[in-house]
């Protein structure tokens, strides 16, 4: 019986690697080892990235809602605590594109907040 060497399946790993190595520069594009490690590297900076992504979307909505606040005479976290005491369940990004979007819808749920804390 012949021998089976692993050439066909080490080639296809090492080529899917070059592929996900597309656009580097220099080396790291057509070097295996260098590829490999750039590949390696840019997975762990997407990784992060992703959960970054979270925190940073949440931390411009708290801005938003904190900047509509201002204008109405509060502060986000009395706002926040007079929606909680008052029922409303708007979350964050609902309530940052209403502070951008629609001030006068803002204003009236700044209404019910401070009739709530009162």
């Amino acid at each position: 019986m012949a021998r089976i060497k692993g050439a066909m399946a080490t080639r296809k790993r090492r080529n899917k690697t070059l592929k996900l190595a597309k656009g580097y520069w220099g080396g790291k594009s057509k070097l295996f080892k260098t590829a490999k490690e750039a590949v390696m590297k840019s997975g762990q900076y997407a990784y992060i990235g992703r959960r970054l992504k979270k925190r940073n979307f949440r931390q411009l909505w708290i801005t938003r809602i904190s900047a509509g606040c201002k204008m109405n005479g509060m502060n986000y976290s009395t706002f926040m605590n007079g929606l909680k005491k008052a029922g409303i369940t708007l979350n964050r990004k609902m309530l940052s594109e209403i502070a951008a979007n629609d001030a006068a819808a803002f204003t009236a749920l700044c209404e019910k907040a401070k009739e709530a804390l009162k």
